[in-house]
């Protein structure tokens, strides 16, 4: 059904906890695809031991280079990138299923209802403690009690998981590099679906996913994402969320001149004193990793093997409980 993108770095538990949930409550089949940042912990061991299809680099080459990628991996019609520390609840892809066959057409934007364990004032979030960890998880409550906040969908937001069609993942060219290694990516991705024509972007309520929060953010150097984003587009994030993001689905027809987005006087004020007074993107980029690429690990050629999968299908795992 959907091929499941995954980067991780060194976060073998909580990796093998996500795998787990979507192999336990997961209705429809998926691809699995792994990129492994590093992997000192024994991740890849691990991955090898369970047959599932990974990606490797030798150091961290961020969620842009990962995920886009493990789209390129991937042979689902769907793509869904998903954090490694994201536990699904049962029924979570049937939720998501249901919207996109009510959808008119595939131009659709879908995310999970996340359920966190500490308050924050995220209105997009519930707060519901079932483990800080891997190792005080409660398993048997989350998966019995995770629906007990009735919760309607919403107007969707840059949040993972990040649900797309392939083809249009692929014409908008997934995840900028200027982005690189992440900050503000997922608004900029929102912003290049806007001017194809995307309307929905939904977060569906009944599918909810136990998010332990930033466990590999918080260990990188951040771009400066935001203003990234308005030497760009010449509209801040604020105003795109506000001015369009926010609309209920479909209020404005695609093709509306006045549904396109335009900068505005803050956006290009901003855009001129970033201009002026920075290197970005590309000092950000540099500053973070001047070689992002480098590290990517490249198949060994041995004789009758297609590491590109140029003559053979490439290894997929398959989930429990296949029923579409």
């Amino acid at each position: 059904m959907f091929s499941i993108l995954i980067p991780t770095w060194n976060n073998l538990a909580y990796l093998k906890l996500c795998i787990q949930s979507i192999r336990q409550h997961s209705h429809y089949q998926h691809e699995l695809v792994v990129h492994v940042n590093e992997g000192s912990d024994g991740t890849l061991k691990w991955l090898q031991q369970e047959g599932i299809q990974y990606s490797h680099s030798h150091d961290n080459i961020g969620v842009c280079l990962s995920v886009n990628h493990l789209a390129g991996m991937a042979t689902k019609e769907w793509l869904l990138y998903m954090n490694d520390d994201m536990v699904c609840s049962p029924g979570w892809d049937e939720a998501l299923t249901r919207k996109i066959k009510s959808a008119p057409d595939d131009r659709i934007f879908l995310s999970s209802l996340l359920i966190e364990p500490t308050p924050t004032k995220n209105n997009l979030v519930i707060f519901q403690n079932y483990g800080l960890s891997p190792d005080d998880f409660d398993a048997k409550k989350f998966a019995s009690n995770y629906a007990d906040i009735p919760h309607a969908d919403m107007p969707g937001r840059a949040s993972q998981p990040t649900l797309i069609a392939r083809r249009w993942w692929t014409m908008v060219g997934g995840y900028s590099l200027e982005f690189s290694p992440g900050m503000s990516s997922d608004d900029d991705l929102l912003m290049k679906l806007w001017v194809v024509g995307f309307r929905d972007f939904i977060i569906v309520g009944d599918s909810r996913l136990y998010h332990f929060a930033c466990r590999s953010t918080g260990r990188i150097r951040k771009n400066r994402g935001s203003r990234t984003f308005v030497l760009k587009w010449g509209i801040t994030q604020k105003e795109f969320k506000q001015q369009y993001l926010n609309r209920s689905s479909r209020q404005v027809e695609p093709q509306a001149a006045s549904s396109f987005p335009h900068a505005t006087w803050r956006g290009r004020i901003k855009r001129a004193i970033y201009g002026m007074s920075s290197g970005l993107p590309l000092h950000d980029v540099f500053s973070w990793n001047p070689s992002p690429g480098a590290g990517m690990i490249t198949p060994e050629l041995t004789a009758g093997s297609d590491p590109y999968g140029l003559t053979s299908n490439l290894p997929r795992i398959a989930e429990q409980n296949p029923q579409g």
